[in-house]
């Protein structure tokens, strides 16, 4: 068998056959979904993701005969590393054909990468930050996935568990919700009790206020103070906010953003936030590799603005810690249900939550979920 070649990533027709490595290794697979390829270029590209003020990366893929049979991102985020004192180099954006020798390379080459430049261990997957997607899957392989989560082949954390020297770092568990036709009682009653005894109330913003009013930033202030003691989590720069703002606040259908201010300050201070998004899955299905050209543009229209589908996604959910113990997200949740039974959702999609944090998790027993996918993010020594 010929030997295997890894070739890193020097320009912008190799990113672009590093990108499109992953459509075409999954394109007859039900289960995944094609992530939008323009922003898959964005994120990957130096000069347009902004985590790469305090990240360096690089891209490498693999060849066996001259085709390609995987590839792998090395990243290490020298902020996230100060903040949890250690000299980690991520591993991510990693795919590759059923072959153990393929991965072992792919995985062997960033455990080399990371060396040279000081690091004594590995994890991953991950991201350049939180905001990109963690772990891989390894309970659900028979789930749709959806555009904010990686889906991989069964053979994957196989082979990342037969190789040696890696262990759990952490898990995330997501969760299916089934939207109920009445908000439940108790649920309902929750939400009014805490709202009347710490006079907390729902706004709902316009545009504006998000955009140049600066209440987006202020969201992405709260996910910053939210998610600070979260596994390898890196504060959100100004120019990270601000590209978040751009890409998610823009386009989102406001009555699917919800926020929670405490009217006892002077200033009715923004204390918690839910931002929510019509399920892309299907709409995503139909374009050509996530493009949105040449009709690729209107099954997503459709989705944003007409809501063409049965599924909800929880894109991002915060609640200062201080008012979650008070209970504030009843409020966010008792609103956000009842648009989701106007426009016709049958089900919630939540994203990934880690397996420690109890309290998140525990959210959901008034309502009718299920556990059904498990992603891992693995550590090895290095």
């Amino acid at each position: 068998m010929a030997k295997i070649e890894i070739r890193r990533v020097t320009n912008r027709s190799e990113l672009k056959q590093f990108v499109q490595f992953h459509y075409d290794l999954y394109r007859d697979c039900p289960q995944a979904v094609p992530f939008l390829y323009s922003e898959e270029l964005k994120t990957l590209r130096h000069d347009s993701n902004a985590a790469f003020d305090f990240c360096e990366a690089d891209y490498f893929m693999a060849f066996r005969d001259g085709s390609m049979v995987g590839r792998v991102a090395a990243i290490i985020n020298r902020k996230a590393n100060e903040k949890w004192n250690r000299r980690q180099v991520r591993f991510g954006w990693i795919d590759f054909i059923d072959d153990a020798e393929v991965s072992r390379a792919l995985l062997d080459t960033v455990a080399e990468w990371g060396r040279e430049r000081g690091m004594t261990e590995m994890a991953g997957p991950l991201g350049f930050t939180d905001m990109d997607r963690e772990g891989m899957l390894i309970e659900g392989f028979d789930q749709d996935a959806t555009m904010y989560i990686n889906y991989n082949y069964p053979y994957y954390p196989q082979h990342i568990e037969q190789m040696g020297g890696f262990e759990k770092d952490n898990d995330y568990m997501e969760y299916l919700v089934r939207v109920p036709e009445r908000v439940p009682d108790k649920f309902h009653k929750i939400a009014e009790m805490v709202g009347k005894r710490y006079n907390l109330h729902v706004r709902k913003f316009t545009r504006a206020e998000l955009v140049e009013g600066g209440k987006g930033r202020e969201i992405f202030d709260i996910i910053n103070a939210t998610y600070k003691d979260l596994y390898g989590y890196s504060q959100l720069s100004d120019r990270q906010i601000t590209q978040l703002v751009d890409e998610y606040i823009k386009i989102a259908d406001l009555n699917l953003v919800t926020a929670i201010e405490d009217w006892s300050t002077d200033d009715h201070r923004m204390v918690g936030f839910g931002i929510t998004f019509p399920s892309f899955t299907s709409a995503l299905r139909k374009t050509r590799d996530g493009r949105m050209l040449p009709f690729g543009w209107w099954h997503l229209l459709r989705t944003l603005k007409w809501h063409k589908t049965d599924v909800v996604d929880l894109l991002l959910i915060g609640v200062l810690p201080e008012y979650r113990q008070k209970g504030a997200n009843s409020l966010i949740f008792d609103d956000l249900i009842q648009w989701f039974q106007r426009y016709g959702f049958k089900w919630a999609e939540a994203m990934p939550q880690m397996e420690s944090n109890e309290g998140v998790r525990s959210q959901w027993q008034y309502l009718e979920a299920t556990q059904h996918r498990r992603h891992r993010c693995y550590r090895k020594t290095l």
